[in-house]
């Protein structure tokens, strides 16, 4: 089945509000033989993603945000039933993430596959005050965190967090995990506040996860809110999409990034 031609029927069914038709579009994927894992990773998430970059730039409208953001999350609890669960990893993970339905849309199909493949998941959503989310770390003590943000106002509150984890020794063995948009959007991004590890596919997160456990942060590896670049477009890096409304979008989150972390 071509991809592009799923996401793009998907898509407005979606934004159109056509329930039936977006049902009917997933279980002519499943009887092609299509795994629920990539229904998710291959035709929800980049859809999501098409989704959320036409919000951003104001090319869709709100009812039609609303009902493509709603309707894709009853499709993805439905897809999370079908999901091959793997035997148990014994680790666990505490996810969280920005306060906007499209953040705790793609955090939640991210619980839903790092669970199937053996992690024992607590998925808190958006909004948890940070002070809330260092006590759960320290009385569970869970083996990553891993937080998903769509937009840069929520990098300096992460940035915060992050800092205050590594500097009260909450939990000296956490891996700091980080994905979403704002993070595809600015190259070397994650890194710089912090993060151990940066995961920028759905279909990648579980597997990182297993293969990368051991990867953590240099001690001089954060430079925002410590240190400017001598040249802001070094920081800003390439984003790999052609599209310059996007670049422009991504150089004005890095500039506000940095101008709140200064």
């Amino acid at each position: 089945m071509n991809q592009e031609v799923l996401i793009e029927r998907l898509f407005q069914a979606l934004v159109n509000g056509n329930r039936s038709a977006a049902r009917e579009i997933v279980a002519e994927t499943l009887q092609a033989g299509i795994s629920a894992e990539e229904v998710l990773s291959d035709l929800f998430w980049p859809t999501l993603t098409l989704l959320n970059k036409l919000h951003r730039a104001d090319q869709l409208a709100m009812m039609g945000h609303h009902f493509a953001t709603r309707l894709l999350r009853s499709l993805a609890d439905q897809m999370q039933l079908r999901l091959q669960r793997h035997p148990s990893l014994s680790k666990r993970v505490l996810i969280v993430c920005g306060p906007t339905e499209q953040n705790e849309l793609a955090a939640c199909m991210a619980a839903d596959l790092v669970e199937a493949r053996g992690f024992d998941v607590s998925f808190a959503g958006g909004g948890v005050p940070a002070d809330e989310v260092m006590a759960r770390v320290g009385e569970h003590r869970p083996d990553t965190l891993l937080i998903f943000s769509s937009s840069a106002r929520d990098l300096p509150d992460i940035r915060r967090m992050i800092d205050r984890l590594h500097e009260m020794n909450v939990c000296p063995h956490m891996q700091i995990v980080v994905g979403g948009g704002v993070f595809n959007r600015a190259d070397g991004l994650a890194e710089e506040i912090g993060a151990d590890l940066f995961v920028s596919e759905l279909g990648e997160i579980a597997s990182e996860l297993v293969e990368n456990a051991d990867v953590r942060a240099s001690p001089g590896q954060r430079t925002v809110g410590r240190k400017r670049r001598s040249n802001d477009s070094n920081v800003a890096g390439s984003c790999g999409i052609d599209n310059c409304d996007e670049d422009d979008d991504r150089d004005e989150e890095v500039r506000r990034i940095h101008t709140d972390a200064a």
